[in-house]
């Protein structure tokens, strides 16, 4: 019998948890932080991707509850939607040092187990958060060849097919970008309402 969505993101956060090739394992329990597995309803039609935690999210566990999750919580306010009903997790699972951008070696270690968040998941819409988690998702579902920046690529909608058939992938900045960038916001709001369109 297959293992249910529960077991399955269970075991992944169990392995995330004890990933102690990890370079960033041990800078985790010596700061005494969480990894940030990802959280919301596992059977939720939109998955949200972003690239790594930060400060507030590696001390509880949780993605996005700082200053750029009360802005998700924003968009997501926008379209009707809560953040029960979809789920929101990140490429990399535990926190680079300063908040730095994840490093390709962190990326390739991580990435399998967002695989197989999605595979277990099963989302109809994928958005993802930022430039490391489009250019992951893009490549990953064959869609390389469409690639450029994010400036150019947001809020536009991509169809894929993922291993359980077809997915749209939606490319948004990082909810960050609008504290430091009004425009930008203006941007994301807009580019949420794309999303608001697929489901």
């Amino acid at each position: 019998m297959e293992n249910s969505v529960d077991e399955i993101l269970k075991q992944i956060k169990e392995e995330v948890i004890n990933l102690k090739e990890s370079p960033l394992y041990s800078i985790r329990v010596q700061n005494k932080v969480f990894p940030v597995i990802g959280e919301g309803n596992h059977q939720a039609k939109i998955m949200f991707i972003g690239e790594a935690p930060g400060k507030n999210e590696a001390l509880t566990g949780r993605p996005f509850c700082g200053a750029a999750g009360r802005i998700l919580t924003e968009m997501l306010d926008s379209i009707g939607l809560d953040r029960k009903d979809v789920y929101i997790t990140n490429i990399v699972k535990d926190r680079p040092p300063d908040n730095r951008d994840p490093m390709p070696n962190e990326i390739a270690l991580y990435a399998p187990f967002l695989d197989r968040q999605i595979d277990a998941i099963k989302p109809k819409v994928i958005a993802t958060l930022g430039r490391f988690s489009m250019a992951y998702i893009m490549e990953r579902l064959g869609l390389k060849d469409s690639l450029s920046s994010i400036s150019q690529m947001h809020g536009k909608t991509f169809g894929a097919k993922s291993t359980f058939g077809e997915v749209k992938i939606v490319p948004l900045y990082h909810p960050a970008v609008a504290l430091y960038q009004n425009s930008l916001k203006k941007d994301l709001f807009e580019d949420f309402k794309a999303i608001k369109n697929l489901i």
